[in-house]
């Protein structure tokens, strides 16, 4: 492993993680620092208009904006919950669903997040299908030739209520399959080893190992 970890470090020592939500960096910092690479947090977040249809569309653009803004390698991701019976809603709208017409607006108190997941268990009440899935699609941008994407899924289903205080987003409902805690309940090892995020990362880490130098 140190060898590997030395490796990685002769060909990239930073990278940007283009996001300015602090619990997604905590998530991606904690994974790459594992071979030795220092995930940097942007001074200043850039504003990004995600105007995608897909998470790699969102991810590429973000990754895109934040490499011309800083010049560095860049790590940037989209990801969201995909839910069976809402035909794929929230999708690539999951971190603004209260806001979205579809199923209504709901108000955004006491944050976010929390309007989020009571607009999801409202859409859901009654229905017995509650089937859903989390989904990451990772792009990562060593200069302004080369680049390489990654997804990972993390499938489950939506709790009755939110419980545990881990975790971030819609973590607190999501149950993942063969598990009766929800991802909020977890620890960050055991999330990471699960997660959407840290299966897309993990494929990104082993792209790092084994890319060659030239």
């Amino acid at each position: 492993m140190a060898e590997d970890n030395k490796y990685v470090e002769e060909i990239v020592r930073r990278i940007l993680i283009g996001t300015g939500n602090k619990g997604k960096f905590k998530e991606i910092e904690r994974i790459l620092k594992g071979i030795g690479i220092e995930a940097i947090l942007p001074e200043e977040e850039v504003k990004v208009e995600e105007k995608g249809n897909t998470f790699l569309e969102n991810a590429y653009i973000k990754a895109e904006a934040y490499y011309e803004r800083f010049k560095m390698p860049v790590l940037a991701d989209d990801s969201g919950l995909v839910v069976y019976s809402l035909g794929g809603f929230p999708g690539v709208f999951s971190s603004r669903f209260w806001e979205i017409d579809y199923g209504g607006y709901e108000e955004p108190v006491p944050d976010k997040d929390t309007a989020n997941i009571r607009k999801l268990l409202r859409l859901l009440k009654g229905k017995e299908d509650r089937r859903a899935r989390f989904e990451a699609v990772i792009v990562l941008l060593l200069d302004k030739d080369r680049g390489v994407f990654s997804r990972g899924v993390c499938e489950g289903y939506i709790g009755e209520c939110p419980k545990g205080d881990k975790g971030f987003g819609y973590d607190p409902v999501f149950i993942p399959s063969g598990m009766e805690r929800t991802m909020a309940e977890l620890d960050p090892e055991e999330k990471n080893r699960i997660s959407h995020r840290g299966k897309a990362l993990q494929k990104i880490v082993d792209f790092l190992k084994n890319m060659p130098k030239d």
